[in-house]
C-alpha cells in the first residue's frame, strides 16, 4: 500500500496555488531576513526552518538577508552569530545579502518618488507626526510640509543625505492617504537622519531607510517570490504592495508578502530587547547562557539541531497565535538524545558505600552497554571496587514498601554489577550519614548467567568507584522563568518571575572514561538526565551542563 501523502500546510497551499496561476517552479525563491541586533532565539528557529524547509521541498534558493538599516543597534558580532546558528541547524543559503547592499538603489528610487510627487520631506518632530496621524477611528491631518515643491524636497533630501541636517531634523515620508483606514498608509516615514557609523558602510550614509521601505524593495531586487512574515506584519502588506508599484515596471516580477502566526513558547521571553536586559542586568551570563532561549544558548546547553528542527516541524505553521508548552521542546531533545547519547554513570550528591565483604584492594572491570537504543554503540569497561559512591537520595535507613532503593535489611542491584544488602551506617557527630555498609552476593554478577545473577530485586542503583571517579563541575540548569507567560501578567514586570533555582552548581563524580570528554560531547547520566560538556571545560576541570532531566519534573509542580 502506498504511503499517504503528507497534507500541505496553508503556506504550502499558497505556493501550490501560485504555481498554478502566477509562477513556475523556477520562479520560486525564499529568504530569511533577520536584523543583526541580537542573537537568534527559538522563535527565529521556526522561521528559519519554515523558509529553508520550503527551499528544500521545492528545490528553490533561499537567501540570507540581513536587515541592517539601524546602525544604533546592529553589530558584526550579531551577523557572525546568526550565520553560525543557521549553519548549525543544517541549512545553507543561496546568497548572503544585506539591505545595506541596496542603500544607493533605495536612495535613487526615493529621489524618483519625490520627482513623481509620491514623497516629501517633513520637518515636524516625531511627536507632531504621531499626533497628526489620527486614530484608527479618526482620519489624520496633512502635514504643513506635505505640499512642498519637488525642488525644495529634492534639495532638503540631498542635505539629509550629506549629513547637513541634524538628527531628528527632517524625515522623508511617502505621500499616500492621511484618511486611510490603515494607519500605516497615512504617509509613512521612509527615511530618518542618523549620524551613526554603520557596521558595513561606515560613515558613508547619514540617512537610513525604514523597514517598510527597505524590506519589500530588497525582496524585489533579489527576485524573491514569497516573503513570509509573522502576523503583526499583515497590516504592512498594503504598504508593501504600494511601494512595489512605485518602483516596478509593467511585466516586472513582483514578490508576494504572506503571513503566518507566531508560535509562542511557555516560560520564555523572546523579545531581543528583554533578552539583552537579562544579560545586562546579570540575570544570565551572556547571550549563549544555557538558560537563554537563543539558538546559541540551546546549543551550549546540549540541544541538537535535529531536535530543534523536529520541534519546529511538529508545531507547524498556522493562522492563529498559540502558546506551545516548553515541555514539548524538552520532549523533542529527549527523544533525539535517547537514540544518540551514550549511557554513563555519574553521582551528583554522593554518599560513600562500603562493601564490607568485598576484598580490600581488589578491583574488577565490568561490561556495560553504551546505548540500549543503538546496537552499533557497543559496550565499555567500568571499574568496580570495595568503595563506591551512590546518590544520597537512593538510601534510607528505614522506608515503606514503595521505596525500591537501598535500605537496611533489603536488597538492590548495582547497575551492571552485583546484588547488595544494606547492613549498617556510619554517622558523624551531627547525625549525618557518612558511610553505608553493605554486603554483596559474589555469585550475582550481572550477565554471569548464574542462578543468583538472575534473581529479581525491585531496585537498581547507579554508582561510581571512589578510587576511579573523575570529579567534574555539573551545572544543573532549569527553566529561567517560573511563570508560563512572564511578560503577559498584568501589572507585573517579567523580571519578577525569574526562577531563582534556574542554576544550581554541584560537584559530580563520574566514571573514568569521561576524563577525555570533548566540548559538546553529549551523554546520559543514567537515572538522572542528559548532559553535555560545556565550553568552559578544560583538561584540568571538566564542566557538564544538564540539557534536560529524564522526565518532566515541572509536570508534578503544575498538576
Amino acid at each position: 500500500m502506498a504511503e499517504a501523502k503528507k497534507s500541505l500546510n496553508f503556506i504550502e497551499q499558497i505556493i501550490e496555488e501560485d504555481l498554478v496561476k502566477d509562477y513556475t517552479k523556477d520562479d520560486l525563491k525564499f529568504r530569511f531576513p533577520p536584523e543583526p541586533n541580537g542573537y537568534l532565539h527559538i522563535g527565529h528557529a521556526s522561521s528559519i526552518c519554515l523558509n529553508f524547509g520550503l527551499g528544500e521541498r521545492y528545490n528553490a534558493p533561499v537567501n540570507l538577508r540581513f536587515d541592517d538599516t539601524n546602525p544604533t543597534k546592529e553589530e558584526q558580532e550579531y551577523v557572525d552569530a546568526i550565520k553560525e546558528d543557521i549553519k548549525w541547524l543544517g541549512f545553507k543559503w543561496a546568497e548572503e545579502c544585506y539591505a545595506s547592499d541596496y542603500f544607493q538603489k533605495l536612495y535613487d528610487w526615493a529621489v524618483d518618488m519625490i520627482k513623481n510627487g509620491d514623497a516629501y520631506v517633513d520637518s515636524q518632530t516625531s511627536e507632531e507626526i504621531a499626533e497628526q496621524k489620527g486614530t484608527p477611528t479618526q482620519p489624520g491631518k496633512e502635514s504643513p510640509y506635505r505640499n512642498r515643491s519637488v525642488e525644495e524636497n529634492l534639495e532638503l533630501f540631498e542635505q539629509m543625505k550629506n549629513g547637513e541636517t541634524p538628527e531628528r531634523g527632517h524625515v522623508l515620508r511617502a505621500k499616500i492617504d492621511m484618511a486611510s483606514p490603515n494607519m500605516l498608509m497615512r504617509d509613512p516615514v521612509m527615511y530618518r537622519c542618523l549620524h551613526k557609523k554603520h557596521h558595513r558602510t561606515g560613515d558613508e550614509w547619514k540617512i537610513y531607510p525604514m523597514y517598510d521601505w527597505a524590506h519589500g524593495q530588497s525582496d524585489f531586487i533579489e527576485h524573491v517570490s514569497h516573503s513570509f512574515c509573522t502576523l503583526e506584519f499583515l497590516p504592512h502588506r498594503e504598504l508593501y504592495n504600494w511601494f512595489l508599484e512605485k518602483v516596478s515596471k509593467p511585466g516586472d516580477f513582483e514578490p508576494k508578502q504572506r503571513e503566518f502566526a507566531r508560535r509562542n513558547l511557555s516560560h520564555t521571553i523572546v523579545s531581543k530587547r528583554k533578552l539583552l536586559q537579562l544579560v545586562e542586568k546579570g540575570f544570565v551570563d551572556s547571550w549563549d547562557d544555557p538558560r537563554m532561549p537563543t539558538i546559541s544558548g540551546l546549543r551550549r546547553r546540549g540541544y541538537t539541531p535535529e531536535s530543534i528542527r523536529k520541534f519546529a516541524d511538529s508545531i507547524g505553521v498556522g493562522k492563529r497565535e498559540n502558546l506551545i508548552d516548553v515541555a514539548h521542546l524538552e520532549f523533542c531533545v529527549r527523544e533525539d538524545l535517547n537514540k544518540k547519547a551514550p549511557r554513563v554513570m555519574g553521582v551528583l550528591d554522593p554518599v560513600k558505600l562500603v562493601i564490607t565483604n568485598y576484598p580490600e584492594g581488589e578491583e574488577e572491570w565490568l561490561e556495560a552497554e553504551n546505548n540500549p537504543e543503538d546496537e552499533a554503540a557497543g559496550s565499555r569497561q567500568i571499574p568496580f571496587s570495595r568503595e563506591l559512591y551512590i546518590e544520597r537520595e537512593d538510601f534510607k535507613e528505614s522506608a515503606n514498601r514503595k521505596f525500591f532503593r537501598l535500605t537496611l535489611g533489603k536488597e538492590v542491584r548495582l547497575k551492571n554489577a552485583y546484588i547488595i544488602k544494606g547492613e549498617d551506617v556510619v554517622k558523624d557527630a551531627d547525625g549525618n550519614i557518612t558511610e553505608i555498609h553493605v554486603t554483596y552476593d559474589p555469585k550475582s554478577k550481572s550477565g554471569s548467567g548464574t542462578e543468583e545473577s538472575l534473581r529479581k530485586v525491585k531496585g537498581t542503583l547507579h554508582w561510581v568507584s571512589v578510587k576511579h571517579a573523575v570529579e567534574a563541575e555539573v551545572r544543573l540548569y532549569d527553566r529561567l522563568f517560573t511563570e508560563e507567560t512572564p511578560d503577559g501578567v498584568k501589572d507585573k514586570d517579567y523580571l519578577e518571575f525569574v526562577n531563582p533555582e534556574s542554576l544550581k552548581v554541584v560537584t559530580g563524580y563520574l566514571e573514568p572514561g569521561l576524563k577525555d570528554a570533548k566540548i559538546q560531547d553529549k551523554v546520559q547520566f543514567q537515572r538522572i538526565g542528559y548532559f553535555c560538556v560545556d565550553k568552559d571545560s578544560t583538561l584540568e576541570k571538566l564542566v557538564f551542563n544538564r540539557t534536560v532531566s529524564l522526565r518532566d519534573s515541572w509536570a508534578k509542580i503544575s498538576n
